[in-house]
């Protein structure tokens, strides 16, 4: 698999985009920059996309992907996400107040973007991959997904503080190439990293000892305001498993 970074930040500014991996070119984790850092040739290349949640950073560029698609596809993005994160995109995004309803146009026969709803730990085929999605600890139907390709196994969490059932599964895995988390605030907001579910490098730390070990570990979602922070916590740690999300448009090969 390849896993191309186009946004791996917490937050957007310039040089720092939100959340979306993409898989093989075709297969998309988020949509909070896939239209501003993709080219549109590659955005309708796209098949799937995973919605791990429905907060604004990972949402967001579902509108103008849509948009800037519209008509140029022959099937309609198929959109995999659970229930409570379907229902919120409708409504306060793609409601025809914010942004036009997609799932209708140009029309609910042939649309531009289709959802799926998905079930916790209830794995799915898409194509040549095997989705298990799993819940986190992150509210707006906060899941994580566990991807296979062939013998390459990926857990990626997205959003997330302190989580279990994601790592029991991650154990079971016989090729897990990777593990995609995250880590959000520095130590000094550790509450506010608590009280929002996500983590800090003391608690991303503590994590990772429920984690297979001899696995690489990336972090992303870092904070564009906190990132120099982050990177001197983390590095203060010593664990040559993890790398850091500084860059965006990067890509990994598993």
């Amino acid at each position: 698999m390849i896993v191309r970074i186009i946004g791996g930040h917490g937050g957007v500014s310039p040089g720092f985009r939100a959340t979306s991996y993409l898989i093989d070119g075709k297969l998309l984790i988020d949509a909070g920059s896939v239209a501003s850092g993709l080219q549109i040739n590659e955005q309708v290349l796209i098949d799937n996309i995973l919605i791990s949640h429905s907060h604004l950073d990972h949402v967001c560029e579902l509108a103008y992907l849509s948009d800037n698609c519209f008509g140029l596809k022959d099937k309609p993005f198929e959109i995999h996400t659970t229930k409570v994160a379907m229902d919120n995109v409708r409504k306060h995004l793609l409601n025809d107040e914010i942004w036009p309803d997609f799932s209708k146009l140009p029309n609910k026969e042939k649309p531009t973007i289709r959802f799926n709803e998905i079930q916790s730990e209830k794995t799915f085929q898409l194509g040549e991959y095997k989705i298990t999605p799993v819940p986190v600890n992150h509210p707006a139907g906060g899941h994580g997904f566990i991807i296979e390709k062939r013998n390459s196994q990926i857990v990626f969490t997205q959003d997330t503080g302190p989580t279990d059932r994601i790592w029991e599964l991650a154990h079971k895995l016989t090729h897990l190439k990777a593990i995609f988390t995250e880590v959000s605030f520095p130590n000094k907001l550790q509450k506010v990293a608590d009280d929002s579910f996500h983590h800090t490098p003391n608690s991303i730390n503590e994590e990772i000892k429920k984690m297979p070990v001899d696995v690489p570990i990336f972090l992303g979602h870092l904070k564009p305001n906190y990132q120099t922070e982050l990177f001197q916590e983390i590095d203060a740690l010593k664990n040559d498993r993890i790398s850091l999300f500084g860059s965006d448009d990067t890509q990994f090969v598993f």
